[in-house]
């Protein structure tokens, strides 16, 4: 199993879940943020003075699944987070050693 976490604009979630959703993905998570990446923030202009903005918006969404599920599933986000702007976002993956589900007791992928 794996976790994927994909930060992301937050104007992209509703595509992102959307897309998801076509491919057959069962679960999600959607947390918002804030933070910054290699742009450091921006700089933006309100009634003539220049104001810098340290820490952005962007939503952290994350995903479970099976092996074989990975690759459709990051390519999906890839391809619906995409504005080909500086600060698309990232993802990170990483492994899951078990996932138990509470109410049957279900260990491993069937717990998903």
């Amino acid at each position: 199993m794996k976790r994927i976490e994909a930060i992301v604009r937050p104007g992209k979630v509703g595509e992102i879940c959307t897309a998801l959703r076509k491919i057959g993905n069962q679960g999600l998570m959607i947390m918002e943020i804030e933070g910054y990446g290699k742009q450091h923030g921006v700089e933006q202009q309100f009634r003539g003075k220049t104001y810098k903005t340290e820490l952005l918006n962007k939503a952290r969404l994350e995903v479970i699944a099976r092996d074989e599920d990975l690759d459709i599933i990051v390519k999906t986000i890839k391809s619906a987070a995409y504005t080909g702007k500086e600060g698309d976002g990232k993802i990170f993956i990483s492994s899951i050693e078990n996932a138990i589900k509470v109410r049957t007791g279900e260990e491993g992928d069937k717990a998903l």
